[in-house]
């Protein structure tokens, strides 16, 4: 009679050993992930070309440690499933078209009040966007600009690969697909905090001031860490993440006051909550999981668990 009893606390007594190495290998990351930045002694600011070389090339280092950590917490778990750990992360070729397209047409949906309120202003309105962002010297330009490949190359796939393809295989065993959605972001937002550190160390605003910025900041990255989380629970890809990434980091964040004082104010409002509404009419069928295949993280969770 003792003995499911002495079962179940075993049991109980494992999966509380497993939530914890779970939470400890991703505050490991995102202690290395952060610390790398700093790594490097230097008075000159995060924006020089030196530093932003030193820290894409510590970044990119952590990043490529990321499935060995992965790997040892599936050790220590305990945790055996019949993919292979790159898959596991979100690094695989089946469904992997749409995974790179339809989150990214999600976002750019979401963004269309930015979009339309950015072609009214050009004078040569859309086609001029359109040009813009198909004019090949534009693009050597960029590609030669040390900042804009941090924003929009490295960061992207460096954060994405660590915050989400290797956190969320780790979160989902012990909190289930859909807590690891809204966990996971947590890890992502309080590691922006570091920008704290410099602002201080440049000096050019009070303490308040830098602590309301953070704060701003850590919400948006936590919401849109959610996002992401979601698309890679969703597609068990990693590339859609990124590309919405880089998207959103081009983008920033939309500027819906300046809409209410503009001109045309009435089209662009209508533009804005169309873009809102429209986002959320296609989350779901945009990520729907029968155009990418078996995800190979649900395979950690639970039968009945409901992301999956």
């Amino acid at each position: 009679m003792l003995e499911p009893e002495h079962g179940s606390i075993m049991q109980v007594e494992h999966t509380h050993t497993r939530c914890w190495v779970c939470v400890l290998s991703c505050l490991l990351l995102a202690c290395l992930y952060v610390g790398s930045l700093y790594v490097w002694r230097s008075s000159l600011p995060r924006d020089h070309p030196r530093s932003i070389k030193r820290r894409c090339a510590s970044v990119l280092l952590v990043s490529a440690l990321s499935p060995a950590v992965v790997k040892a917490w599936m050790h220590w778990a305990d945790v055996r499933v019949n993919v292979s750990l790159w898959e596991l992360m979100g690094v695989r070729l089946e469904g992997l078209v749409p995974a790179a397209i339809l989150p990214l047409l999600l976002t750019v949906v979401f963004y269309l009040g930015p979009l339309v309120h950015s072609a009214i202003d050009n004078p040569e309105g859309f086609t001029g966007e359109l040009q813009s962002a198909l004019d090949v010297q534009s693009w050597r330009l960029c590609v030669g600009d040390a900042v804009w490949l941090r924003n929009q190359v490295v960061a992207p796939v460096t954060e994405e690969l660590v915050f989400r393809g290797a956190m969320l295989p780790m979160l989902v065993p012990c909190t289930g697909p859909t807590a690891a959605i809204f966990m996971a972001p947590l890890f992502f937002g309080v590691a922006h905090f570091h920008h704290i550190i410099e602002q201080r160390r440049l000096r050019k605003d009070s303490m308040g001031v830098i602590l309301l910025v953070s704060g701003m900041q850590f919400l948006y990255t936590t919401v849109f860490g959610a996002f992401t989380a979601f698309i890679f629970m969703r597609t068990g890809h990693v590339v859609g993440p990124v590309l919405c990434h880089s998207f959103c980091n081009s983008q920033g964040l939309p500027d819906f006051s300046s809409a209410l004082q503009h001109p045309q104010q009435s089209a662009l409002v209508f533009s804005y909550l169309m873009g809102a509404l429209l986002f959320l009419v296609l989350l779901f069928p945009l990520t729907d999981p029968f155009f990418y295949g078996a995800i190979p993280v649900c395979s950690l969770a639970a039968p009945a668990a409901s992301a999956c």
